[in-house]
């Protein structure tokens, strides 16, 4: 038994039939005045005018400052010393590698003579040329958490070969701390000892958030190779500011770190008496040692360079303004129609 089923697409003389359009998707963008860059907008005109009063500008303002920068770099006073070869003795200037690396104690003294007189605090840097802490693998020596945390103090795979010792891992870790600077300075006025303060001469983030206050020297310079300065064990990470400036790397291969600050006068003519222990090994890399005593200003330490470039800057922004004045007064040129810098006008009003 079979049938025919009423086909849905036919119908009587009054059906109709329904067929939807195909949609077309559009990638035009949605139209808005920040799309289509109609937003309003300042359009100078560079006349003669504008362009000499802000060369001018320019130059009344970089002018006095490179010169208050530069009078200001010039009061510093600066006692700088370098004593890498005159603190070892003639007959072993031969090997001063073999020299540095002997047992014997390697103490000089040199008198320094004050040029000027240098109000306190008088800061007292040491200088190293050559010494490249900016090379990649010396500067991924150094675990942060191990110097933060008591807990992370096996956290040493990126220390190596200063990463354990007798099975032990060294805290701190890592080559920065195993070549911490270990020459030391001692000062003398008039058969009188001038004291170095060695308190907040690092950064204050350094000593609150990268250095743990419950983190002490573990296993420290007890492997075979011999470094720079030992820490005391008793004393927290936190408050050893001379591995605190050390650890932070320098960007050059020539930097200055701070060792203390003299918080005494000095008078023009005094002489001091310096006492160094030249034990920091630089000659197996002809690096060279200095020892620097400085003041400051409000600009800081001693930098011409910044006072110099103001006045470059300024200097030749007054040459252009001077060169255009005079060109726009002896060959003047007739300016264009400012209605051809904008497109939906039409040249001219026509």
């Amino acid at each position: 038994m079979s049938w025919n089923a009423p086909s849905s697409s036919s119908g009587g003389a009054g059906s109709s039939t329904h067929v939807s359009a195909p949609t077309t998707i559009s990638k035009r963008p949605k139209y808005s005045k920040f799309t289509q860059q109609e937003l309003p907008a300042c359009k100078p005109i560079l006349t003669p005018g504008w362009v000499i009063s802000t060369f001018m500008l320019v130059s009344i303002v970089f002018i006095p400052i490179g010169v208050a920068s530069l009078f200001a770099s010039r009061h510093v006073v600066e006692i700088v010393y370098r004593y890498e070869t005159d603190c070892i003795p003639p007959a072993s200037r031969r090997d001063k590698v073999k020299y540095i690396q002997s047992i014997e104690d390697k103490i000089c003294t040199k008198n320094l003579t004050v040029p000027k007189h240098m109000k306190q605090p008088i800061y007292v840097y040491y200088q190293l040329d050559n010494f490249y802490q900016n090379h990649r693998r010396y500067v991924k020596s150094r675990s942060d958490g191990q110097l933060k945390y008591v807990s992370s103090e096996n956290e040493t795979q990126d220390c190596k070969p200063e990463d354990v010792a007798n099975r032990i891992s060294i805290v701190p870790c890592g080559l920065i701390a195993w070549s911490l600077f270990n020459d030391t300075f001692n000062f003398s006025l008039n058969n009188q000892q001038l004291a170095v303060n060695k308190r907040g001469i690092s950064w204050k983030s350094d000593r609150e958030h990268k250095f743990g206050k419950n983190v002490y020297p573990k296993n420290f310079r007890s492997g075979t190779l011999v470094g720079g300065a030992q820490l005391d064990s008793s004393i927290p990470l936190s408050e050893q500011e001379d591995l605190i400036v050390w650890m932070r790397t320098a960007a050059f291969p020539t930097f200055r770190k701070l060792y203390g600050k003299i918080e005494v006068d000095l008078e023009e003519n005094e002489q001091i008496q310096v006492t160094l222990r030249n034990n920091y090994n630089t000659y197996s890399f002809n690096g060279k040692k200095k020892l620097v005593l400085s003041t400051t200003t409000w600009l800081g330490g001693k930098n011409d360079f910044l006072g110099i470039a103001y006045l470059a800057v300024g200097g030749l922004c007054f040459f252009l303004a001077m060169a255009f004045t005079i060109v726009y007064l002896f060959k003047p040129r007739q300016l264009g129609d400012p209605t051809y810098l904008s497109w939906n006008q039409n040249p001219g009003g026509h």
